[in-house]
């Protein structure tokens, strides 16, 4: 049986109230890559060129020659929309960016 640790819950953006239970080193991998791979700044990039960055990211134990990558990159995407953790610009295609932390009060 997997350790417990060994898993992460993550949420949908676009299904409220859903969540799903995945490998957390490779959550983690892919989470870190897209979000030192996203401008802090709107309009954003596409999820085609975000990928494109955060490819070379990845490490190769856990995404060898980028495969699932497409997957993961879009579970995270969705978590990290839900979250409030990145956000998408306006327009299509869909363009994400970091969105700003709050401001401390």
């Amino acid at each position: 049986m997997p350790d417990a640790d060994s898993k992460i819950t993550i949420q949908n953006a676009v299904s409220p109230g859903h969540v799903q239970r995945v490998d957390r080193a490779k959550y983690l991998a892919m989470r870190n890559a897209l979000v030192a791979s996203l401008p802090s700044d709107p309009p954003g990039v596409t999820v085609a060129e975000a990928k494109a960055a955060l490819l070379p990211r990845l490490c190769g134990d856990l995404f060898p020659n980028g495969e699932k990558a497409g997957w993961w990159l879009k579970a995270v995407q969705l978590d990290l929309e839900a979250k409030g953790a990145i956000k998408r610009g306006p327009g299509k295609p869909v363009r994400l960016y970091v969105s700003p932390a709050p401001a401390e009060h």
